[in-house]
């Protein structure tokens, strides 16, 4: 499961309980704080509510467009009200959207240190570790949230994502599940999100009936939601259905043309034979990779798969995998790194680096396919230079 915009999901905490209605929860609020606005332009908290409702939208698309809407919006509010601590706290949100890690994780720790109460900011710090690699720190983050306040959703989703890094899948279906109970019944998205979360946790563990449910669970919830369409064809891409995972993966890129997201509908149509149009496809996700490399927001742990397993391009895929591992060292793309490494035929660093994946507890099945080759080369390698040095 992509993790971008995770940090996303707590904002929803902050919206209140909306009505049934054909728009989405994002769109309603948007709707409520421009007419909140209009009636009283001079009241700064109407403008942060903004600024979370296109946050929010920007996740029920996947459209970060809607990301400057959001900063237009909070722009307005400290005019108004200087650093105002719950707009500080939007800018947070919007940072993790953006992928702005590090600032993310700078601005979160001086509103903790300001106010060390706030569930909110200590989920933001869970988010940020996470995806830095500071797994330590978003374990005591996360605690820290479900001990200020037992049960809330934020801080359960935050622990399942934790276990789930950690390989505890079982606990973290448990705390999604909980999550999920919690969550009003307007609340469409979040609890589509939840069943995505709960649909790629199954596939990791192997169930894959269960995973097929509970995507097709959220699809249920929210048509056309383009994550549920993404764990789906991971179950498809496992069951070798390769031409319904091309129909999923097309789904997904029309409703969510990401630079990802054409990279893995690339991946379906080679495995079902299209080779072709595959091409075309990766010249396509290379081109737009190509564009957004320096972006915070960037494509980059795709574009070194892309390098080492069609293009084999070993060379560039180590030199961009380093660049990004300046920029945050999670298992995915210390994996990534790994994996490029032993293509370009240096097995020894490659092991060395995805045992300090493993050792994170990580159960993501490409993951694990990619440490027993690595640890097949390495042997291999290990071996004929034994045989090597004996002959000398």
């Amino acid at each position: 499961m992509n993790r971008r915009m995770l940090g996303l999901f707590s904002c929803a905490s902050l919206f209140l309980m909306l009505p049934i209605s054909a728009a989405t929860p994002a769109e309603i609020g948007i709707g409520r704080a421009h007419a909140q606005i209009a009636e009283n332009p001079q009241h700064y908290p109407f403008y942060n509510a903004l600024a979370m409702a296109y946050a929010r939208r920007a996740r029920e698309t996947s459209d970060v467009a809607f990301y400057q809407n959001a900063e237009e919006a909070l722009a307005k509010s400290f005019a108004i009200a200087p650093d105002n601590f719950e707009g500080m706290k939007v800018h947070v949100c919007l940072l993790l959207g953006r992928h702005e890690f590090a600032k993310a994780l700078d601005l979160a720790s001086r509103l903790n240190k300001n106010t060390p109460d706030d569930v909110t900011v200590y989920g933001y710090l869970v988010d940020a570790n996470i995806e830095l690699g500071n797994y330590d720190e978003a374990v005591t983050a996360a605690q820290w949230m479900l001990n200020l306040r037992p049960g809330n959703i934020a801080g359960l989703t935050r622990a399942a994502d934790l276990r789930e890094l950690h390989g505890y899948l079982t606990p973290a279906m448990e705390a999604i599940q909980k999550a999920y109970d919690a969550t009003p019944y307007q609340e469409a998205e979040d609890r589509a999100w939840l069943l995505t979360k709960l649909a790629h946790l199954c596939f990791i563990a192997g169930d894959l009936p269960k995973a097929e449910m509970y995507a097709n669970g959220a699809l249920g919830l929210f048509p056309g939601y383009p994550y549920p369409w993404g764990a789906l064809a991971e179950v498809r891409m496992e069951q070798q259905r390769y031409e319904d995972a091309v129909e999923l993966l097309r789904k997904r890129y029309d409703a969510a043309p990401r630079a990802e997201n054409m990279y893995a509908l690339g991946e379906a149509l080679m495995a079902a034979g299209h080779t072709f149009e595959a091409h075309r496809a990766f010249a396509e996700f290379e081109r737009r990779a190509l564009l957004q490399l320096a972006d915070a927001d960037n494509a980059n742990r795709e574009l070194i798969a892309y390098y080492v397993d069609y293009a084999h391009r070993p060379a560039e895929a180590v030199a961009l995998a380093e660049k990004e591992l300046a920029r945050r060292h999670d298992v995915l793309t210390m994996s990534s790194y790994a994996w490029a490494l032993a293509a370009a035929g240096d097995y020894r660093r490659a092991d060395l680096e995805i045992h300090k994946v493993l050792a994170v507890g990580v159960k993501e099945p490409t993951i694990l396919r990619h440490a027993q080759e690595i640890e097949k080369h390495f042997t291999a390698s290990a071996g004929a230079r034994e045989s090597e040095a004996e002959r000398h």
